[in-house]
């Protein structure tokens, strides 16, 4: 509704107006126009004026604007129920999740090389695992540039593990695609395993909760994520003291 230019062309009075509006926007849309005036401490005639800037024919169609934006904010709000994330702890008690996290151990144990392959969200806890695991004692490396150089013969016998939310990142795909013919082990961290990157992996774990996604942006909560790499960890961890 008060885009840049708009803001631009305005004066010092109706600056001082837009600010007023700005932070008491919920209770301006019941104000009547000499109310507002006498609380942002302008005159009535600077806000027609200021109306007439926002593209408004007058006060009410403004306040009608108005309220309309602030209906139209409140129902982009993400959703904040930690039952999403309570729902995920409840499904860990799962044989099944936990013999792949076991399989996955001994594939890193064993490697010689394990690289993480992520973008976005997900490459940003590529670095965080490859740092992670190096700590615990499994020097790891990450690639969350989409156009990493292509050397994949320095890859070969690794163990590649892929995160992604919706298992479609066309990037990480490609990468998979030509590790594959590496020899390399794919183990792929999606929220779900119908997807491509699952299909393609020699081993996937999923973990099933609610996506989100605000305009064009993925914002699904990557706490099962960073809970499996620091459980990996732990206990890859835990391997290397038993064999000492």
């Amino acid at each position: 509704m008060f885009n840049y230019e708009i803001i631009q062309g305005l004066n010092d009075l109706e600056l001082l107006l837009y600010r007023y509006i700005m932070k008491n926007s919920e209770k301006v849309i019941y104000m009547r126009i000499r109310e507002l005036a006498d609380e942002a401490h302008v005159s009535t005639t600077t806000i027609l004026r200021f109306c007439k800037k926002v593209n408004c024919e007058g006060y009410s169609e403004f306040k009608v604007k108005l309220k309309m934006n602030i209906e139209q904010n409140e129902s982009n709000k993400v959703n904040n129920d930690t039952s999403i994330i309570i729902d995920f702890f409840k499904k860990l008690d799962n044989s099944e999740l936990d013999k792949k996290l076991n399989t996955l151990c001994d594939l890193i144990k064993e490697a010689s090389n394990v690289i993480f392959i992520g973008t976005g969200t997900s490459g940003i806890l590529c670095k965080y695992a490859a740092r992670y695991f190096s700590s615990i004692g499994k020097f790891a490396m990450y690639i969350d540039d989409p156009y990493f150089p292509r050397n994949y013969k320095v890859y070969e016998d690794s163990v590649i593990i892929a995160i992604s939310v919706s298992g479609e990142t066309p990037t990480v795909i490609d990468h998979i695609s030509n590790l594959k013919r590496e020899n390399s082990t794919i183990v792929s961290i999606t929220n779900s395993e119908n997807c491509t990157i699952s299909k393609i992996s020699d081993l996937n774990i999923s973990y099933y909760v609610q996506q989100e996604k605000l305009g064009i942006s993925d914002i699904t909560t990557q706490i099962p994520v960073l809970y499996m790499i620091e459980c990996i960890g732990k206990r890859l961890h835990n391997k290397f003291v038993l064999d000492k």
